[in-house]
């Protein structure tokens, strides 16, 4: 189970702007001392002297890129090495928010309030990008609400130095040096220029946060003006290129993201995860209800998801859960927008509580936790940090040998326990 919240570079969008804050609260600098403030200043015309020998030896794989030379200086002019972006990719905190966390902010009544507010002030063109498209309007609000907290924040980090210092820096070099090629053929054909390509730190732009390599190959030019403008204040564009991602992997409207869902006393745990397959019938005939206690319409073959294990709550997940997730694979990423989507067009929050006392494990816990169930006699195949299906499994044999319910949740608890 993906439930980790994190920025996910290299999936088809990059959701760095995730669970936009409803207001931004700049954090006030830590005042450093005279020795300190000189260092980083030695440290930063350093990294600048080597960034301007890598950008000189970058013009000619972007030529060969076909990138032209009055391109490449239009938008190089004025890049300089960018220490804060640097910063900001080595402060990325190892701690997660738990998706009862996440949710909270991702569908908070303010962030419900403020898209249906959206839906109703963009109505005829979230109405028309749906009769074009078929994705629910809602659905592409709630995107745009997650991503840039409807357009509030779409980040203002100049791009092409953004991504030419993530590249030069060299931990995920490659990836960024595609985005920044990505960048430099969407300054090229026209669609902006380099001093308005703005986004994140991580490279993503506009309303619903594309990174350059997703916006060549899905934005959408929706009124025919000759330019695909995710960038300014008209959404516009941003939106339908969002619904033209969805429906290009295959969106079915009408069919719900998922349901939530009721789980029967002594049901099979093992029969939850996205690798089970059953149609609504098939579940119904288990005792799988909503949480009104009505069978789920047959919307197409479902999996059972336990985002947190039995103590929280569960869905019955269809195909377009998965289709959000080519957006960005954290399952919680995909309820956020979900729930959010259903709470726009009037739902009510989720039923079901969640295991608030918990709390996520740090990565060298992860590991820990897979030393430990090998090491009782059920087998991991690995100890990387990764709760993948057979860490879920080994958990799972755990449980039932000390009589707790097999979910394969991997909580703190569970951890405490082994230890």
């Amino acid at each position: 189970m993906r439930i980790v919240i994190a920025a996910l570079l290299g999936v088809c969008l990059a959701g760095t702007a995730l669970a936009a804050p409803e207001q931004s609260i700049p954090p006030k600098p830590r005042p450093g001392a005279p020795e300190e403030s000189t260092i980083v200043l030695a440290q930063a015309n350093s990294s600048n002297i080597a960034f301007e020998r890598w950008i000189d030896r970058f013009r000619g794989r972007a030529r060969s890129a076909g990138i032209r030379d009055a391109v490449f200086n239009a938008a190089f002019q004025g890049v300089r090495y960018n220490a804060n972006v640097i910063q900001k990719d080595r402060n990325q905190s190892e701690f997660t928010k738990q998706i009862w966390e996440y949710l909270d902010s991702a569908a908070s009544e303010t962030r419900v309030k403020n898209g249906r507010a959206a839906l109703r002030q963009n109505k005829r063109l979230l109405g028309e990008i749906e009769a074009r498209y078929g994705v629910e309007a809602e659905v592409v609000a709630a995107i745009w609400g997650l991503e840039s907290a409807y357009g509030s924040f779409r980040g203002s980090e100049p791009l092409i130095e953004a991504l030419a210092t993530l590249a030069f820096d060299g931990r995920r070099g490659r990836f960024f040096e595609s985005q920044l090629i990505a960048a430099l053929k969407i300054i090229q054909a026209g669609d902006v220029p380099p001093r308005r390509m703005t986004g994140s730190w991580a490279g993503a732009m506009g309303h619903t946060q594309f990174i350059p390599t997703s916006y060549l190959s899905y934005a959408v030019d929706f009124r025919g003006d000759g330019k695909r403008d995710i960038w300014s204040d008209d959404p516009t564009d941003a939106l339908a290129s969002t619904a033209a991602y969805l429906k290009r992997f295959g969106w079915r409207k009408g069919q719900p993201w998922g349901v939530e869902v009721t789980l029967p006393r002594g049901f099979n745990y093992g029969l939850t995860g996205e690798r089970v397959k059953k149609s609504p019938g098939d579940w119904a005939a288990l005792g799988v209800r909503d949480t009104r206690g009505a069978r789920v319409p047959n919307h197409g073959r479902a999996s059972i998801l336990l985002p947190a294990g039995a103590q929280g709550a569960a869905f019955m997940i269809f195909d377009n859960f998965h289709v959000i997730e080519r957006y960005n694979t954290a399952d919680a990423y995909v309820i956020g927008v979900g729930h959010l989507s259903d709470r726009i067009a009037g739902a009510g929050p989720l039923q079901s509580g969640w295991p608030r006392g918990d709390r996520n494990l740090r990565f060298v816990e992860k590991k820990e936790m897979q030393r430990l169930l090998t090491r009782r006699g059920f087998n991991t195949d690995g100890v990387d940090g990764i709760i993948g299906p057979n860490t879920i499994q080994a958990i799972r044999r755990f449980q039932s040998s000390v009589g707790l319910v097999p979910d394969g949740y991997a909580s703190y608890e569970i951890l405490k326990r082994l230890r």
